[in-house]
């Protein structure tokens, strides 16, 4: 969700700000939408398009969701969730497992307390993320990395772009809060992947907060 103040428009202090490029008038870069990877508007969804995200649950956490669409505004900023103990999935992105990112975005605080990305932050390599869809399928993920950008870094590019496969993206706010700003100064990005199947292996390197590498 892209959040200029923690949530967007009317409901400031909630933490979520996921954005990106351009900066436009009074819209800071960090709450854009798309418009580095794309300089015309994002397409309509298909009329016919059924299937969507529904549900994302994290075991090691405890933490588990029912899924809200989001989309971007008239603005360009990512409208998000009204409730801030719901989650949200970007309907212009890809569906759990199809190729492209999944990117799923919820608040990590707001007015009356943590909300449902508090925790994520707490996530690590090797972590399961378990994303249901709207024909009942269940997709199992392993996060890969957690790391944390400044909000005037995000990267816009990393989580909306293309990708040779089915990647999940988890965002939400982090670092310290800025007073003067309603807002957290960072973003916390969670990158996972389909689980490998029995027996097979992978080449990917876990990363936390610091973009090192990190054995789970």
């Amino acid at each position: 969700m892209a959040f200029a103040t923690g949530v967007v428009a009317a409901a400031v202090t909630a933490g979520l700000a996921v954005g990106g490029p351009e900066p436009a008038t009074g819209v800071p870069a960090t709450s854009r939408v798309l418009a580095a990877l794309d300089p015309t508007p994002p397409a309509p969804v298909p009329a016919g398009s059924t299937l969507r995200a529904t549900e994302v649950r994290l075991p090691s956490l405890g933490v588990g969701s029912a899924l809200v669409d989001l989309d971007v505004g008239a603005d360009g900023v990512l409208v998000p969730p009204a409730d801030p103990d719901l989650a949200g999935w970007y309907r212009r992105g890809a569906v759990p497992g199809e190729q492209g990112p999944t990117v799923i975005a919820g608040h990590v605080d707001s007015q009356t307390g943590p909300a449902v990305f508090f925790r994520l932050d707490e996530l690590a390599p090797g972590d399961p993320v378990e994303v249901s869809r709207s024909d009942g399928t269940s997709f199992d993920y392993r996060v890969v990395s957690v790391e944390s950008h400044p909000k005037d870094a995000f990267p816009t590019a990393l989580v909306y772009g293309p990708a040779p496969g089915s990647v999940l993206r988890l965002v939400t706010c982090g670092g310290e809060f800025d007073p003067g700003r309603r807002h957290y100064r960072d973003n916390v990005v969670v990158t996972a992947v389909p689980a490998p199947r029995a027996g097979a292996a992978t080449t990917l390197k876990p990363r936390h907060t610091d973009g090192t590498a990190r054995n789970p």
